[in-house]
């Protein structure tokens, strides 16, 4: 029994330590726009802020609300590609795989995109957008 018993332990912990695929790194973010400001300088609901987080951010006015994603792509993180909104303000497109994003949730849309892109707290206090991990 004690055999069994150690034996699963031991095929339990070399199948569960593989390595973790696809994992875009935590970066601090700690970005303010002011409701104005986001009015202003968004493109179709959508601001671009560079040198914020891994590959950028990415701040999407959506039907219930604001989000915020990194544009480090899911896939292949390590390259740090920046994905791109595409013009229907609904999908944006990582342009060194062609792996597709909602814009509502960062759920991956089209292959190879597996991950949902790494998302940010958004907060409204007053008339300024607060972003934080």
């Amino acid at each position: 029994m004690n055999r069994l018993l150690g034996s699963m332990l031991v095929i339990l912990l070399f199948t569960s330590c593989g390595k973790e695929e696809n994992f875009v790194p935590d970066y601090p973010v700690n970005y303010n726009v002011t409701l104005v400001e986001f009015g202003i300088t968004a493109k179709n609901n959508i601001l671009l802020v560079p040198n914020t987080g891994v590959a950028g951010l990415m701040i999407v006015r959506t039907p219930t609300g604001y989000v915020a994603f990194d544009r480090c792509s899911t896939v292949n993180p390590e390259k740090a590609c920046a994905v791109n909104p595409d013009d229907s303000g609904f999908t944006a497109t990582d342009p060194c795989s062609g792996g597709k994003f909602s814009l509502l949730d960062g759920s991956p849309q089209k292959a190879p995109a597996k991950m949902s892109l790494k998302r940010y707290t958004v907060n409204i206090a007053g008339n300024t957008l607060y972003v934080r991990n």
